[in-house]
């Protein structure tokens, strides 16, 4: 197909189908989305032809994945998981390389070719673990905190290992000027978003916060800018794409913006598995089958393995280090990149490329089901993992954020709903507002707790602190918001009732239909106490 747009809409056909189909079986949607990778690609359907268009798509998906993640982490959680990050991710690359370059000339593959089988099995893909963990939810837990924060280092030693082999290829031996050139360029990015944070994306957000949609292209444009500036001074786009991600974690407008962006992001991460799809070799990666199921063996349980021993000398319980071991039993889509270049270079031939290929398709399919079904697999095997954990494990970091829990929530902070929220609060309810104007939000000398958020965002709910809520009551004074605050919250599994504004009978029918609890008449609840003074003094 000549035409991009042929090509997209070819490849999305394939997606959908792929992802039915994976439905229809049971499997991980992202294992249909690989498979259709394969199948448009030039050995099977041909179907796309040059992956340029769908690379860049696949890009911009990877910035906003990174945003959004780097958006949920709160400065204070670096620090606290800083360690064991380090420890936990420079041990497995340590571990995995070491024994990956033994089994490779155990297999008889000579020196450099082992050096870089053994790099390519070091690396697990951030994008596929946190797609993952955002899927089930586990993303914001002590292990999944733990696994970003190691799966980061694994990018930095990403860096450093094709800065290593571009300059072995290229001739230049200067490999301690290399590395010194990355940490200054490392130094130049981090005080720019510091920068950046400290004067100028309060007011600058602040401002655009007063029209939604404003607000989502300023996050995506800032995303992808930065990421942009990470390539060009020498990183990956995921490195940029965090820290500007990190540079809002502390706005009040950071939900809101994850929240609106979470379809955006799942969509172009679509051509992110289709571009990997394609980049897979079948037919060299078929000849190297034999070596590539033990190399996948290796790193589905060495891996996970390694980290359960650093962790539980660290002093974490079994669950958490078993949990977060498994987030690096697979390869990463850099480790494919990694090989490519070593191709290109005359390092190694089509025989290490089909290898790892191989390694690539089975760890990240058989990763995927682990981490899937990790709490099946840890009940069955958990008495078997004590020898991970300590007599008395000692670590225990909080990673839960002080958020508060309301027993009412009140959406829509105008005249009417900020009388609710203030009665409620002086007669000793535990409330919390919502609003979708930063002015509300930052009222001056209003101590009610106070979050950015649209109604009509389908995923504000998950943004909520819903534990303790009884009521949300909804002051909106448009049908169609109403409606949509009440899909929202009963298809996110709220249990508690709901209350929202109406203007007349019909609209009243329409939204007790919905699943309203009670309607309120905003304009009768003001005329009523008028009306009954009226009635008393003249009566």
């Amino acid at each position: 197909m000549e035409s991009v747009f042929e090509q997209v809409a070819a490849v999305l056909a394939v997606c959908v189908v792929a992802g039915v189909l994976a439905t229809l079986l049971r499997q991980p949607l992202i294992v249909g989305l690989i498979a259709a990778g394969i199948a448009v690609g030039p050995q099977a359907l041909g179907l796309v032809e040059g992956s340029t268009e769908i690379e860049l798509l696949a890009d911009i998906g990877i910035s906003l994945l990174l945003f959004v993640v780097g958006l949920k982490l709160d400065v204070r959680l670096v620090r606290k998981l800083g360690p064991v990050a380090l420890l936990t991710g420079v041990g497995q690359i340590v571990f995995t390389s070491a024994f990956g370059f033994l089994i490779a000339l155990w297999l008889g593959f000579s020196t450099v070719p082992a050096v870089y089988i053994a790099v390519a099995l070091t690396f697990s893909s951030t994008i596929i673990i946190v797609k993952l963990l955002t899927d089930k939810r586990e993303l914001d837990d002590l292990h999944g905190r733990i696994a970003l924060g190691f799966l980061i280092v694994q990018d930095i030693g990403v860096v450093l290992a094709m800065i290593a082999i571009t300059a072995v290829g290229d001739g230049n031996g200067d490999l301690t000027g290399e590395f010194v050139g990355v940490v200054l360029r490392g130094a130049v990015l981090v005080i720019a978003v510091v920068v950046l944070a400290r004067y100028v994306l309060p007011r600058t957000v602040h401002l655009l916060a007063r029209q939604s949609e404003l607000l989502i292209l300023f996050a995506v444009s800032y995303a992808v800018a930065i990421a942009a500036g990470a390539v060009l001074l020498g990183f990956s786009e995921e490195v940029g794409a965090f820290l500007a991600g990190m540079s809002l974690a502390s706005s009040h407008y950071r939900e809101a913006i994850s929240g609106r962006l979470t379809t955006l992001r799942d969509f172009l991460l679509v051509f992110f598995f289709i571009d990997l799809g394609t980049r897979f070799e079948l037919s060299a990666a078929l000849d190297q089958l034999g070596p590539a199921v033990l190399f996948s063996l290796f790193v589905l349980i060495g891996n996970p393995i390694i980290v359960m021993v650093i962790m539980g000398a660290l002093g974490y319980r079994k669950q958490v280090s078993f949990k977060a071991g498994l987030t690096v039993a697979q390869i990463s889509e850099f480790s494919l990149i990694l090989i490519a270049l070593g191709a290109g270079l005359g390092h190694v031939g089509d025989d290490v490329v089909g290898l790892v290929t191989a390694v690539g398709l089975i760890t990240i399919s058989g990763s995927t089901y682990l981490i899937y079904g990790s709490d099946a697999i840890y009940r069955r095997i958990e008495p078997a993992l004590r020898i991970f954990e300590r007599a008395q494990p000692t670590a225990n970091i909080d990673v839960a954020e002080d958020r508060p829990e309301p027993e009412f929530v009140v959406i829509g902070l105008g005249r009417f709903g900020r009388t609710v929220l203030e009665e409620l609060r002086d007669g000793g309810d535990a409330v919390l507002g919502v609003d979708f104007d930063p002015r509300s939000v930052q009222s001056a000398g209003w101590d009610v707790p106070v979050v950015y958020g649209d109604a009509e965002d389908p995923g504000l709910p998950e943004r909520l602190p819903l534990e303790h809520t009884r009521w949300v009551i909804s002051t909106l004074r448009s049908v169609d918001a109403n409606l949509q605050v009440l899909h929202a919250f009963q298809h996110h599994g709220y249990e508690g009732r709901i209350a929202v504004s109406a203007d007349n009978p019909d609209d009243e029918a329409l939204l007790r239909a919905a699943g309203a609890e009670l309607t309120i008449r905003p304009l009768h609840v003001a005329a009523g106490p008028l009306l009954d003074r009226i009635h008393e003094r003249y009566r």
